[in-house]
């Protein structure tokens, strides 16, 4: 079942506070129009804080995102990518990483993009689309609910 752009987002926030709630935090979903935070994250006791950028796809491992990743970053923001399979009886998959890693994956990767040769050696031009493709990253980079859980502790 393919889901329109503002379903899947929606969704995607609710699966990743799902999993933090599971794991015994509170996750607020943020207003749809707070710009570079989805989920606000608190422990129980309330004195471990974090915030959570989802970024949500369709049958695909690959996300789309734009320039202002490379310098919205700190040392409390996590971002999870989803991807929503199109089987509906299977569960999505979740990609997790720091927000500073992403950034200085990104802006190094669209760096090196650029100053690559394009189709029939023409120079690219420079554009605000960047691409999150987890293929590119060690996979110590990349982690998964309980080492999340364990950074934030």
């Amino acid at each position: 079942m393919k889901l329109n752009r503002q379903l899947s987002g929606i969704a995607g926030e609710y699966y990743v506070a799902a999993e933090l709630s599971r794991r015994g935090y509170l996750a607020a979903i943020t207003l749809r129009n707070s710009d570079g935070v989805d989920i606000l994250v608190s422990n129980i006791d309330g004195d471990k804080l974090f915030s959570i950028q989802v970024k949500t796809t369709q049958n695909k491992r690959k996300w789309i995102l734009s320039k202002k990743v490379e310098v919205e970053y700190s040392e409390k923001k996590y971002y999870v990518f989803v991807n929503i399979p199109a089987d509906i009886n299977l569960p999505p998959e979740y990609v997790i990483l720091h927000s500073e890693i992403l950034a200085n994956h990104i802006y190094a990767g669209h760096r090196k993009w650029l100053s690559e040769p394009g189709r029939n050696g023409k120079v690219r031009n420079d554009s605000n689309v960047r691409q999150f493709d987890p293929r590119y990253f060690e996979p110590n980079e990349l982690l998964n609910w309980d080492e999340l859980i364990a950074k934030i502790n």
